[in-house]
């Protein structure tokens, strides 16, 4: 997609350097919002919302905004395409794992210890797309596996439940906690150490007793998971490499 000269703003930062943004009007904005991700930064906007409110309100941002587009390293090299019939490799819960392809009657993943073979079958039209989602539904199944045998042993302890759970890729979010008591976990998460995913499941149990990010909420977290800020310090320093390296592999499957 292409975007017109107008559909950027450009963002001097306090370091000297110049950041561009996306900016988008979104119908049913009631704010401004901004957003990282590995692609870069975007503004989301209400409709009529003049343009020099926007940019007052990226100035406002400006060491967040320069901060957290270093933490995504976007200067760095991109990360090979996924490529139907080519080996790669990737992290799976914080482990470095080979991926290869095959043949077969029909598309499927195969998982053994340090390998992962998808198994296609010819001829491969639609091969991309059909890796893409077989890898999407690979990695869900592998956070709800783990989330199912830790659910029992947390919930009993923060004496509340969520009302169901989603898994699907988020732009810079690790999880959140709908007004529904709904939990939706980032998908990236089967990329990261399982440790990393125990937290950001703990942190949206006990937000079903606080709803804020108060020293009583994080005392509640800190209850359940002692070391909590260890893996909160390890998403924060190699997160963006792992929603990097979902993006390379799904894409925009389960968006």
């Amino acid at each position: 997609m292409t975007y017109d000269q107008g559909d950027w703003l450009e963002l001097a930062t306090p370091t000297g350097g110049t950041i561009r943004v996306l900016k988008a009007a979104h119908p049913r904005a009631r704010r401004l919002r901004l957003t990282v991700t590995p692609k870069g930064a975007r503004l989301t906007y209400p409709n009529g919302t003049h343009t020099a409110q926007m940019t007052a309100f990226l100035r406002h941002h400006a060491d967040w905004l320069e901060r957290k587009l270093g933490e995504f390293n976007l200067d760095s090299e991109p990360l090979p395409a996924l490529k139907v019939g080519h080996a790669t490799s990737f992290p799976l819960r914080g482990e470095t794992i080979d991926l290869d392809w095959a043949e077969g009657s029909y598309p499927k993943v195969e998982h053994h210890g340090e390998n992962l073979t998808l198994v296609l079958p010819r001829p491969h039209t639609r091969g991309l797309m059909l890796a893409r989602g077989l890898l999407a539904t690979f990695f869900e199944m592998q956070i709800r596996r783990d989330v199912a045998r830790w659910l029992p042993v947390y919930v009993p302890l923060i004496n509340a439940a969520p009302t169901a759970l989603r898994i699907r890729p988020l732009k810079s979010l690790w999880g959140s906690l709908d007004t529904r008591d709904r939990i939706n976990l980032d998908l990236a998460l089967a990329l990261a150490p399982p440790a990393a995913l125990r937290y950001v499941l703990v942190h949206e149990l006990c937000h079903l007793k606080v709803r804020n990010h108060s020293p009583r909420f994080w005392n509640w977290v800190a209850s359940i998971l002692p070391d909590y800020k260890e893996q909160r310090d390890w998403l924060r320093v190699n997160g963006s490499g792992m929603k990097a390296q979902l993006d390379r592999l799904i894409a925009d499957v389960a968006d």
